[in-house]
């Protein structure tokens, strides 16, 4: 099996990136969608979370009200942290139990938005970063998106830097082209996934 971290910042593109990698075979591990799941409606990660901030992060279904949530924690680290010690040991547990369950031989992409900022580089046998100028960045947030700009820039900063991403990346995904050269630049990577997977995956760190 080869292990692979997949990571990028706001606006990269990395959703199109690991779209496009399980197209090829990879089994796809998304922490957003489990970061999801892990606090769906009747699971103890929602009920940990309402204990945590209150009934008023719940809709009127019962479901989590993440613009209620992303209020209360959003500038504040300590409730930020709070949080994130209510899912990401969820999510990383679900990961390892899909995880377990592929094949033998297959390719696992972990797709993880925040993988550098928490200390995940080294828990992979490659680490792929989608890489695009913070130019650009703003510059999809503002037009895909509709933010504002000083709200694209901020989101940004809220994240590693671009210089910190690239220095823990094994693999560089520049995807500030059109789709056509990404799809080029994804077939080399997944030829080397394919040659690195046949010779035996080594843990880097």
């Amino acid at each position: 099996m080869l292990r692979v971290g997949l990571t990028g910042g706001i606006g990269a593109g990395k959703s199109a990136v690991s779209s496009r990698l399980a197209a090829r075979g990879a089994v796809l591990i998304d922490s957003d969608v489990l970061a999801r799941e892990v606090v769906a409606r009747g699971t103890d990660g929602l009920a940990e979370v309402v204990e945590a901030f209150g009934p008023g992060v719940l809709t009127a279904d019962g479901d989590l009200d993440r613009p209620a949530l992303g209020k209360i924690v959003f500038g504040d680290e300590a409730a930020r942290r709070r949080l994130e010690g209510i899912i990401h040991p969820r999510v990383r547990h679900r990961a390892t139990e899909i995880e377990r369950a592929a094949a033998a031989d297959a390719i696992v992409v972990h797709d993880i938005p925040l993988l550098v900022e928490t200390g995940q580089a080294g828990h992979f046998d490659l680490v792929l970063v989608v890489d695009v100028p913070v130019e650009i960045q703003v510059e999809r947030l503002t037009g895909q998106r509709g933010m504002a700009a000083a709200e694209a820039n901020q989101r940004i900063a809220s994240q590693a830097s671009r210089e910190d991403r690239l220095a823990a990346a094994d693999v560089v995904v520049d995807n500030s082209g059109t789709l056509a050269e990404l799809d080029r630049r994804l077939d080399e990577v997944w030829a080397t996934f394919e040659q690195r997977l046949s010779h035996g995956p080594d843990t880097k760190r």
